[in-house]
């Protein structure tokens, strides 16, 4: 590995040890973290944050990721083909319910929201464009999860099961008897799971070899997403989610007889 490829890959190191739980860090911590000395760290951290990739409080001292990373994550979004074929089917899919309406992928134990469709009624619950939400802990995460080799899935799980409600899955066994019945009926619930007064309906979006690649959810208040009506509602976002899928199918042919 030559020297500047190796900064490159320290400097991403760097960039990767913020997250939700840690999105200020100090210099010696990050140092710990990568485990490169701090003088090298100061040399990245100062060149990350002249291109605007990293932020320093000058009252703290402390880092946090930068608006250059922010501008990118648009940028991302903006071009990511599954968000710009899904979004028709997404805003159909709230106006036939007037629910909030997303669209997910899997990223390490979480799942990432590319997209959001919010609900025209007055209360409206829903995850942010770029939020990060634990996966087993919520709908649209299961769904995704439910149609992952076992083995993979139990791997995310040894991650840890964080109970954030009194509903959450605790153990391993239970989350595989809710992925079963996920499997069976396509589409997965999550009944105040993550968040106390809130519900979701999800369902996975398949690739041809029945890989998931996302997944489509409807969220809102407990009191008005109940269990019947998710249940009512689920075979509506499973077909929702196989329109994306052919859509998203069709698109890749189309570009394959271009190449």
């Amino acid at each position: 590995m030559t020297e500047s490829i190796r900064a490159v890959e320290r400097a991403l190191d760097v960039l990767v040890c913020f997250s939700k739980e840690t999105p200020e860090l100090t210099m010696t911590q990050i140092s710990e973290q990568v485990g490169i000395h701090k003088s090298t760290v100061h040399r990245l951290l100062a060149t990350l944050e002249k291109k605007r990739f990293v932020q320093r409080d000058p009252a703290t001292g402390t880092y946090s990721l930068g608006i250059r990373l922010l501008q990118m994550a648009y940028l991302t979004l903006e071009h990511n083909d599954l968000r710009r074929l899904a979004t028709p089917f997404l805003r159909h899919l709230c106006e036939q319910h007037r629910e909030n309406v997303d669209l997910a992928v899997l990223d390490d134990t979480d799942v990432v929201y590319l997209n959001m469709i919010e609900s025209p009624q007055r209360v409206k619950l829903a995850a942010a464009v770029g939020q990060r939400l634990s996966a087993f802990a919520t709908a649209s995460g299961k769904a995704i999860l439910a149609f992952m080799p076992d083995e993979a899935v139990r791997r995310i799980l040894e991650r840890g099961m964080t109970q954030y409600t009194l509903n959450t899955l605790r153990s391993p066994e239970a989350f595989f008897e809710n992925m079963r019945q996920i499997r069976q009926q396509g589409f997965a619930l999550s009944e105040q799971e993550f968040e106390e007064g809130i519900n979701a309906v999800a369902a996975p979006i398949l690739d041809s070899s029945g890989q998931p690649i996302a997944s489509v959810a409807i969220a809102g208040p407990a009191y008005r997403l109940t269990r019947e009506r998710m249940i009512d509602i689920g075979p509506l976002v499973l077909a929702t989610a196989r329109d994306i899928a052919r859509e998203v199918e069709m698109a890749a042919h189309a570009v394959d007889l271009l190449g």
